[in-house]
């Protein structure tokens, strides 16, 4: 069996840039390793999901960032793994060979610190059996000073640009939300070719030891995902979604999603497919819930199919104009 195959006429399989989803769920980098980890759960199958998004891959391994890595903070999580990986020759002759492409899609996420690196990640993936390649355009550009590609527009069309130029596989681009207008970065991301978003990565936050006066996570700062972060999520997805569909490009919503009704509002916002991330890690089950949820819904309200949601939502009138900042 195929992974064309998967999509059988079903309520809740999609097409995502091309591509047939079995269902709209997709798991996230950076929670499921490279797809091995959940395989080892009683019940798990990559088979309730449309996709994979593989662990955060570089042009040479990477030891990451010194402990303490994970925080739990009040309805959610700080990360700060620090790109951990075997780099991505490893990757494509090792890891690979080991998935099984008929069960579900797998993407490969590219990272890296300059426009090069992202260029030469994605030319490896290219000659590969990979279905997609999502750019993590969240890494600091050690030729600007640090920099984070993607709070800098220009600088996040310039990697897009350079990754469509080396791959015809498609191209999704994962937006950060630490920038002024993520719709603005979305637009110049779909003018360099992307062909996909994915909205939205983590917001960076910090955890302070009373005690020791320092802070919990050895880098610092890390990614903060988990419910805390949903309503700034579905925000962002929906305003992405008013430049992405007038140029019919798909949305992968994500944060915070922890249960159907999460699933369902990301989808009104304007996702077409929905990520789950850190509520794997206390449910690796959820994804079979939340399908089972979705199609509970779609019956109660009488769809005949999960797209029909996508960007269904009806914003409220305000009922006196807004105020200036000046008044």
């Amino acid at each position: 069996m195929t992974a064309e195959m998967l999509a059988h006429d079903d309520e809740l399989a999609i097409r995502f840039c091309g591509l047939s989803f079995a269902t709209p769920l997709v798991l996230l980098s950076g929670c499921v390793g490279f797809a091995e980890e959940y395989t080892r759960v009683a019940g798990f199958s990559h088979r309730q999901t449309g996709a994979v998004c593989l662990k955060g891959t570089t042009g040479q391994a990477r030891l990451g960032n010194p402990a303490h890595r994970i925080c739990e903070t009040p309805m959610g999580m700080l990360n700060a793994i620090g790109l951990q990986n075997p780099g991505v020759d490893y990757v494509v002759k090792h890891i690979l060979p080991t998935l099984d492409f008929s069960e579900t899609r797998f993407i490969a996420n590219v990272s890296g610190s300059t426009v090069e690196e992202y260029v030469e990640v994605t030319q490896r993936f290219e000659d590969s059996p990979i279905d997609a390649i999502e750019i993590n355009i969240s890494c600091p550009n050690v030729k600007q000073g640090g920099v984070a590609f993607g709070n800098d527009p220009a600088m996040a069309a310039r990697v897009v640009a350079a990754c469509r130029a080396v791959t015809q596989k498609p191209l999704i681009t994962k937006l950060s939300p630490n920038q002024t207008d993520i719709a603005h970065s979305a637009h110049c991301c779909i003018e360099a070719g992307t062909d996909g978003l994915s909205v939205m990565n983590t917001l960076m936050g910090m955890a302070i030891d009373a005690e020791t006066r320092r802070p919990v996570l050895g880098n610092n700062q890390g990614g903060l995902s988990g419910p805390a972060i949903k309503p700034v999520a579905l925000l962002k997805v929906h305003q992405v979604y008013q430049v992405a569909k007038r140029h019919n490009i798909p949305i992968i919503g994500q944060g915070g999603v922890s249960n159907a009704r999460d699933a369902l509002e990301f989808l009104i916002a304007g996702a077409s497919a929905v990520g789950i991330g850190t509520a794997l890690f206390y449910d690796p089950l959820i994804c079979a819930k939340i399908n089972d949820g979705i199609r509970d819904y779609l019956t109660r309200h009488q769809l005949r199919h999960v797209s029909e949601l996508t960007g269904s939502l009806t914003l409220n009138s305000p009922a006196r104009p807004p105020v200036s900042c000046g008044a």
